[in-house]
């Protein structure tokens, strides 16, 4: 069979029937690795999200021994974005960062396990400079866009990796979250991203997983999400955070029934902002398929989502989090970045950092802590789940949350407006999915969000293939 046969018969399987093959003998790692590299040769030139590319790498990886993992030898892409791994580079989209081509010297935890899965990566995707915005345009790469209208974003800052997904050049790829990073391009992309619980997935040995942010993938199937979970979560060494494991693999949550659930509705900004008519469509038109299915939807939410000092609670531990990496970029090349290596709204927003005190930055914590408590007892009332739209607004067009002259925040002023309903579920630690249910008139995909109490992934993931099988969504593709 020839290379071009395979690319295109391989294009939308998903990475379980991918694996399938391999396992089956039909097809080699190295012949499923040159399609993957054929695709994004062919695609990417309009979308720009495979940034940094290891293909020779990757021929080596596949023609030779892989892990007896469940991927072996599906083609995969790591995010360009705090995911070091052994002898490449990283520039989590800096100018700086990519001019100097600084050489990882070990795996964190997670890409240790995404290469015990038996994955073949082939390379980077486009994340906005140190994953700061909902949209993917670091100035060291240009924009990345998105699929289905390449006039907008395929949203941030997992953009790259969902831009990638959703063209067929893989069928899954490493996506982190730390106000909606894997929800929000799962949503502008059409695809699936769940946000797991803080601490089931280990951010060792370089990263805290006591911060805002988680790690997992964008897929296209609910069963891919559930075995790259089952392979890749648990604790490491020296984790402070940790979350109680499953009863049992999330693969078998798949086809599970999830009983008859009570779930709260929230179509409308809780803090009085302005929703667009497609978002409040989409989740309507999933509140009604949620009751065809037997269960129970109420207008309900967590009051704390409705507490307007949360935007300012959040942004302070943003802020801090921006400066530190920052610090961290320049020690990875032996020197401090000046504000002429960083992007202005990176820059302004570590300004504001440092303009914290130490008592700030505990406040914000203690404040993050208060709203954490407030909003998990919702789900302790005796709510199963919260249907939410993913995004406010149907993808922007490319250009949106820009800086402008004089005002660097004014993007992230624009950004904040895209995202009401992603970064609460960030500070509350709860796990949360982008389901790919709606899409408008325009042809665009619209997300809704489903959150659950925290650990309880087993929960969305016996939803989310419940409302896969019900209301398909893998022959949407764009063209």
């Amino acid at each position: 069979m020839s290379t071009r046969s395979i690319a295109d018969d391989t294009r939308w399987l998903d990475a379980t029937a991918q694996a399938e093959l391999i396992a089956s003998g039909d097809l080699k790692p190295s012949e499923l690795t040159e399609a993957a590299i054929e695709r994004i040769e062919e695609l990417d030139g309009a979308l720009n999200s495979v940034v940094i590319r290891w293909f020779d790498h990757a021929r080596d990886l596949a023609s030779g021994p892989l892990p007896d993992g469940p991927f072996k030898g599906v083609p995969f892409l790591l995010k360009n974005l705090w995911a070091p791994y052994e002898g490449q580079t990283m520039s989590n989209g800096n100018s700086a960062l990519k001019a100097e081509k600084p050489i990882d010297d070990a795996d964190s935890t997670l890409v240790s396990r995404f290469r015990n899965c038996g994955f073949v990566t082939l390379g980077r995707t486009a994340s906005p400079e140190l994953g700061s915005l909902p949209v993917t345009e670091p100035l060291a790469y240009e924009p990345t866009r998105n699929p289905w209208d390449t006039s907008r974003t395929p949203g941030g800052s997992s953009g790259g990796a969902a831009a990638a997904v959703a063209a067929g050049m893989v069928p899954i790829a490493h996506a982190s979250d730390g106000g909606g990073s894997i929800r929000i391009p799962a949503s502008c992309c059409g695809l699936v991203g769940l946000k797991p619980t803080q601490g089931r997935i280990s951010k060792g040995p370089f990263l805290t997983e006591s911060n805002l942010s988680v790690e997992l993938a964008v897929t296209r199937t609910v069963r891919d999400t559930a075995r790259v979970l089952d392979a890749v979560a648990g604790p490491a060494v020296g984790d402070t955070v940790i979350a109680a494991p499953p009863v049992r693999p999330y693969a078998s949550e798949v086809g599970a029934d999830p009983g008859q659930l009570r779930i709260g509705l929230l179509d409308h900004h809780p803090q009085g902002g302005a929703i667009h008519e497609d978002c409040v469509a989409a989740v309507r038109s999933a509140a009604t398929q949620l009751e065809a299915l037997g269960h129970s939807v109420a207008a309900d939410y967590p009051a704390s989502l409705s507490d307007s000092s949360f935007t300012p609670r959040f942004m302070a531990l943003w802020a801090a989090n921006m400066a530190s990496g920052i610090r961290s970029l320049g020690a990875t090349i032996g020197r401090d970045l000046t504000a002429a290596e960083v992007e202005p709204v990176n820059w302004a927003l570590a300004e504001h950092a440092h303009q914290l005190s130490a008592v700030d930055h505990a406040a914000a914590i203690q404040a993050t802590a208060d709203f954490r408590r407030a909003t998990h007892q919702w789900w302790q009332d005796g709510w199963d789940l919260l249907l939410t739209p993913t995004l406010g607004e149907p993808p922007l067009a490319i250009g949106e949350c820009d800086s402008q002259p004089g005002d660097p925040m004014a993007g992230m002023r624009r950004a904040t407006a895209f995202v009401p309903f992603t970064p609460p579920f960030n500070t509350s630690g709860q796990p949360a999915i982008s389901l790919p249910l709606f899409w408008n008139s325009d042809g665009l995909p619209i997300g809704v969000q489903l959150v659950a109490a925290y650990g309880r992934e087993d929960l969305l993931i016996r939803v989310a293939s419940q409302l896969e099988a019900a209301y398909p969504w893998a022959d949407r593709i764009p063209t």
